[in-house]
């Protein structure tokens, strides 16, 4: 067999055997009886605690929601009820408080209390228990004609029901509370100490506030229409409007100033409105689908469901998702909608809507109708509606309205700059004032890092696609200089996009790797320098020994990684490479100060020890959500880390090997699958997103 193995292979025909997952002890906690949960990020220093606790919930059964006006529990580190309303006014809920703490009044009377507040009730509420079928009636609006549901609502049969209730209600004293349509805020260690005792607590020692969901009330600043200040220039209404309309005036601001001397080419043009990732929008929330099932060709009943939707596996490394899922329009106009949370900050929402494209992207069946949506793992009401709108109109405004938003077009320009993430472009552009590449430069070309600079630099070039050609040469290149400096026993493997079968990728990764240990210790260096000698390195922006510095051992289980992938786990070198070959231009072919017209590429050589190798592959092969739920997999079914540097046990911090014997890289990788209990899943099988 060649030692080059930097395309992916055919696997081969004999497959592991799959390894039953350990029987880890879990709670006995179920919550699938409650209403809708909310979890409030406020307070929460590290968003993979809050992704925990989030976890957490789902286990138990527990319904959880991203939509304050789909909730009625609120999980919260926020204690003082001030603060508690402000945290809801900032995610578009406003409320006001409800000084009755609980109705008993509905085990005691004939009368139900909340009659009167059935209009406001979120859609998800009801008998919670069959969450999924009360919300698929409220969302697409389908009643029942069936006689014998009709039986069920008669008069007599709901008195009767009442008394059964008043029953429960003795027995559970949770069920007075949430009898009512009101939200009510918890403190966040309800859930946690319900989960120590194995059984749902009574709420009302954690409960911090109830409160009615009102309409957001009208700014008593505004003048009225009979007003007399209706001729004067018309005030801001947001707060943000009126911070900007203050700025504008305030010479003192490094932004205003910085508007002056560019003579208003940023201050003095017209801003437009900050893109508003509410729940709540001018056009109705609940969508009929008008279009008909004929229309769109689709039939009126529903396709069987693949074996994971039937068994409800949520975990995207359990499924098998291709790279051109047949819903991939729809699949387009959520990903806008992700990219604009991002953008703004909504790292909750982020995830919610990456957990959902995933499942849409799994789907086998061109979508016919929202009830099919409701019956995916990771997909709601939300999600529901939005295809019921898709398929109305053939778009989704939301993300219409984000992909028009000039402020968000600014904040993706600078986001995609390299070494740019989301938050620094949004300091960029609402902190600093800039509004393109040019006042980059001449503004704060002092306070980019090397990396943000060379982003800069060569920013169109680095947006341009490279061709899968292009990256096996790549490849081949920095194999060749590997097995000089080593032996014929290095082995190099392309991932990322390339391995998921992508035609063009936005750079190239590849991991090296050699069955003896001690060759791959500090290799990352020689390579660098052997490839720079001969100039197919123009920048090197990064070099990290650290797994060398360990002794090559897997990462320890108080270490962190902040950048996916196991960045900070396994030796690498981020840099930008440049072809030296090239036609000198042709009306000075002499001169050898032509330029060279190739593009510059970005390349991350990945280096990792052969006891990892499969650890390695498999981290850096899967989609964004693949590689999320893959870890969390780990997690929950045997708590364990899962790194691409190796695994560990959580409880005893031991190396856990998971790779076995392996000749290739690839059987490396096959061999980890099998360990983690898991399917193998080819790499253009893990296209989540």
């Amino acid at each position: 067999m060649s030692s080059a193995h930097w395309m992916a292979s055919s696997p081969p025909q004999d497959t592991v055997q799959e390894t039953a997952p350990g029987n880890m002890p879990k709670s006995s906690l179920r919550l699938s009886s409650l209403p809708p949960i909310f979890i409030s990020e406020s307070h929460f220093k590290d968003i993979n605690e809050l992704h925990r606790l989030e976890d957490d919930v789902v286990e138990t059964g527990g319904l959880l929601s991203y939509n304050l006006h789909e909730a009625k529990i609120v999980l919260t580190r926020v204690l003082s009820k001030k603060r508690i309303t402000m945290d809801l006014r900032s995610k578009d809920c406003y409320t006001e408080e409800v000084l009755v703490v609980k109705d008993i009044s509905v085990a005691d009377t004939g009368t139900d209390p909340a009659a009167g507040h059935k209009a406001k009730r979120g859609k998800l509420s009801g008998e919670y228990e069959d969450g999924k079928k009360e919300t698929e009636e409220s969302i697409l609006h389908e009643v029942s004609t069936d006689s014998e549901n009709e039986d069920e609502h008669k008069p007599k049969n709901r008195s009767t029901k009442r008394k059964r209730v008043a029953s429960s209600v003795e027995q559970d004293p949770n069920k007075a509370y949430f009898s009512n349509p009101y939200i009510k805020v918890l403190k966040w260690e309800w859930f946690t100490d319900s989960q120590k005792q194995d059984r749902v607590l009574p709420i009302e020692p954690y409960l911090l506030y109830q409160g009615q969901i009102i309409d957001k009330p009208e700014d008593p600043k505004t003048p009225g229409k009979g007003s007399s200040f209706t001729a004067r220039t018309k005030t801001p209404q947001s707060i943000l409007e009126r911070a900007r309309a203050d700025a504008e005036n305030d010479t003192s601001s490094p932004v205003q100033q910085r508007s002056n001397r560019k003579l208003g080419q940023i201050g003095g043009g017209r801003v437009s409105a900050p893109f508003q990732t509410t729940p709540h929008s001018k056009r109705a929330a609940l969508l009929h689908q008008t279009t008909s099932e004929h229309d769109l060709g689709q039939s009126s009943d529903l396709p069987e469901m693949p074996p994971w939707v039937q068994n409800d596996v949520k975990y995207a490394c359990q499924r098998s998702t291709p790279a051109d899922p047949p819903n991939a329009a729809f699949i387009a106009q959520l990903d806008k909608i992700k990219l604009a949370r991002l953008l703004t900050g909504d790292e909750i929402g982020v995830r919610a809507y990456s957990t959902s494209i995933a499942a849409l992207a799994a789907y086998p069946h061109k979508l016919s109708t929202g009830r099919e949506i409701l019956l995916l793992p990771g997909c709601d009401a939300k999600i529901a509606n939005l295809y019921v709108e898709f398929a109305n109109y053939g778009k989704i405004q939301e993300a219409e309205d984000a992909e028009n938003n000039e402020e968000l077009k600014v904040q993706k320009l600078f986001y995609n700059i390299w070494g740019v993430g989301a938050t620094t472009a949004r300091d960029f552009y609402k902190e600093k004032g800039w509004r393109d590449l040019d006042d980059v430069v001449e503004y704060g070309w002092q306070t980019l890092t090397r990396v943000q600079q060379i982003g800069v630099k060569y920013y169109d070039e680095f947006l341009l696609p490279i061709p899968r050609s292009e990256v096996e040469d790549i490849a081949a290149t920095i194999h060749k200089h590997a097995v000089k400096l080593r032996d014929a026993g290095i082995q190099s493997l392309v991932v990322g996009g390339y391995r998921r079968g992508k035609e063009h990728c936005g750079d190239v990764d590849i991991i090296l790797s050699h069955p003896e240990e001690s060759k791959t210790l500090n290799i990352i260096t020689d390579i660098v320098a052997s490839l720079e000698q001969e100039s197919w390195i123009t920048h090197t922006l990064l070099i990290s020994t650290k797994t060398s510095d360990r002794g090559q051992q897997t990462l320890a289980l108080n270490s962190s990684s902040t950048h996916g992938h196991g960045f900070d786990s396994l030796d690498k070198a981020l840099v930008v490479w440049q072809n030296p070959h090239y036609i000198p231009s042709t009306s000075n072919p002499s001169d050898s100060k032509t330029k060279n017209t190739n593009p510059h590429r970005r390349v991350d050589i990945i280096i990792s020890p052969w006891k990892t190798v499969g650890c390695a592959v498999m981290g850096w092969s899967g989609g964004t959500t693949f590689q999320r739920d893959l870890r969390r997999y780990v997690r929950q079914t045997y708590d364990y880390k899962f790194d691409s540097s190796g695994v560990r046990d959580r409880k005893t911090g031991d190396v856990v090997d998971v790779d076995g014997e392996a000749g290739t890289m690839e059987q490396a990788e096959r061999n980890v699958f099998g360990a983690l209990g898991l399917e193998f899943r080819e790499p253009w099988e893990r296209c989540t997103g």
